[in-house]
């Protein structure tokens, strides 16, 4: 029988939607919750993000006038992420979505609002041209008090230095919500620089976990379960060499304590894995600190290959394109970092209307050669070390299919996403006006997919694909319900909120 420090019903390790989901629910259902997260600050990579939801049907869309069906969004789930992942899994989660926001929306400390926004395969049947996509509803930052030094900040605050806003809006929002929610709930003892260091199995059961604390080692009993909702390990080189994962540390855009120690905690107790060497991709900016971010809402411009010659749809939804990227470099006519094309109509900067980081100082992106100009289209072939007359032909084929708003080479700006991206323009804007600029990208991530294999409830499953009793996981911990795909913006943080939630209930309904 195993020796405790300390004793709670329930455990979550990680403090993003699905950790935060996971504590909210099981605390206002009664149970003593304890919820640690490994860095100073919560929110984890849900913080970084613009909270948005894929969910389906929920309240939030019904109230707008939207006349979605659920087998319509079945249809068009099913169809894109295809048999990767079991179809009781994919079904939980859509039909999980909006009993959520129901559950939620109980409380007057979550408010949500419609942002349409497409969904990412807009010529599979089924799809919406809208969206099935919610956020959370802005709040004053001074609603949070003291909590403010809690709340992991945005990555303009916490990477380029800018003020806190006066207004927290999307991730922030989001996760903000939680904090004052468990600080009101009185059964949540919240925990920073608290790491999971092991966990503890007895038979087929997970009793509880060892932490890591500043005080030294904790053994905690965890009466109840343990929810595994800590990211993924995008930001561990080591565990991405072993499982393949294509990109870098450095072109994730996660907070940096994602290395994957819930996932390695539970594979050390048998916890069987899926999805391994999958992430959730986008274009990266290369930036002067050597990092490289998630970009997208190209308003014009081009992407080369190491020839010279266009070679994608640079609109499509970033998924999409960070694969295609994937597979051309697997091919070998595409090497990393390729080049964006584009003229000088806005004094030089490049046509980015969500570069997600703010843009650093033009003259230090200059200085690292990652931005490149020169007069002629010629004379920037040769700074790029691309054939002149192959660029040359690319950028009057585009200059051709912008003119006629019809790229018959890749379909650009034909689906619903890539024009709402940009504010309902045309992303066909032609290259023209010198001098001509290229700027440096490579592949970005929000996170890896991989995590550990779990049944509908959430539950985590061993490598025969029994039940870990007491054990669940959630988010990137959790190998993601969407398989390979990305069906439309909000599946990670949508799902990763739903896990969380399936995983507490079943916690709280086994008496």
């Amino acid at each position: 029988m195993a020796q405790w420090d300390r004793s709670c019903d329930v455990l979550v390790v990680g403090s993003g939607a699905g950790g935060m989901v996971a504590a909210y629910t099981a605390a206002r259902e009664g149970l003593d919750v304890t919820l640690i997260e490994s860095t100073d600050k919560y929110g984890g990579t849900s913080a970084y993000s613009g909270g948005g939801m894929w969910l389906p049907c929920n309240a939030v869309l019904r109230r707008a006038g939207d006349d979605d069906t659920m087998e319509s969004a079945r249809a068009y789930y099913h169809a894109v992420v295809g048999d990767r992942t079991p179809r009781a899994l994919q079904d939980a989660y859509l039909d999980t979505g909006a009993r959520l926001i129901d559950y939620l929306e109980q409380d007057p400390g979550f408010t949500f609002e419609i942002l349409p926004w497409p969904d990412y395969y807009g010529k599979v049947p089924h799809a919406s041209a809208t969206g099935r996509h919610i956020i959370p509803a802005a709040m004053p930052t001074e609603q949070l008090g003291a909590l403010i030094d809690t709340l992991r900040p945005a990555l303009a605050v916490e990477r380029r230095g800018e003020p806190m806003p006066e207004e927290l809006v999307g991730g922030q929002a989001l996760i903000a919500r939680f904090l004052l929610a468990l600080q009101a709930s009185g059964n949540v003892a919240m925990h920073l620089s608290t790491a999971l260091e092991s966990l503890v199995r007895e038979g087929q059961k997970v009793t509880g976990a060892v932490l890591r604390t500043p005080e030294g080692p904790v053994r905690i009993e965890a009466r109840r379960g343990i929810v595994l909702a800590a990211g993924g390990f995008e930001r561990n080189a080591q565990m991405r060499a072993t499982y393949q994962v294509p990109g870098t540390v450095a072109g994730s855009m996660a907070p940096p304590g994602n290395t994957g120690g819930a996932i390695e905690a539970g594979v050390a107790i048998g916890a069987d894995t899926d999805l391994m060497d999958q992430a959730w991709w986008s274009p990266g900016l290369l930036q002067p600190d050597g990092s490289a971010t998630f970009t997208l809402g190209f308003l014009g411009g081009i992407f080369v290959d190491d020839k010279g010659q266009r070679f994608m749809d640079e609109s499509v939804a970033y998924d999409r394109a960070g694969r295609r990227i994937i597979e051309l470099v697997r091919e070998g006519s595409l090497t990393l970092p390729f080049w964006y094309i584009y003229d000088n109509r806005d004094d030089g900067m490049p046509p980015i209307l969500w570069p997600n980081v703010p843009f650093d100082d033009p003259a230090a992106y200059r200085a690292a050669g990652l931005w490149r100009s020169a007069p002629t289209l010629a004379e920037l072939a040769q700074r790029i070390d691309v054939s002149a007359e192959a660029l040359e032909a690319a950028v009057a084929r585009f200059n051709d299919h912008c003119e006629r708003q019809q790229d018959t080479d890749f379909q650009r700006g034909d689906e619903p996403y890539e024009r709402v991206v940009v504010y309902g323009q045309s992303p066909l804007v032609p290259i023209t006006d010198g001098p001509f600029h290229a700027a440096a990208f490579a592949l970005s991530d929000l996170g890896t997919k991989g995590g550990l294999r779990t049944d509908e409830h959430a539950r985590v499953l061993d490598t025969s694909g029994a039940v870990l009793e007491g054990l669940y996981a959630a988010g990137n911990t959790m190998a993601a319900v969407s398989g390979e795909a990305y069906p439309g913006g909000g599946n990670p943080v949508g799902s990763s909120m739903v896990f969380g939630f399936l995983a507490a209930q079943h916690i709280g309904a086994k008496g």
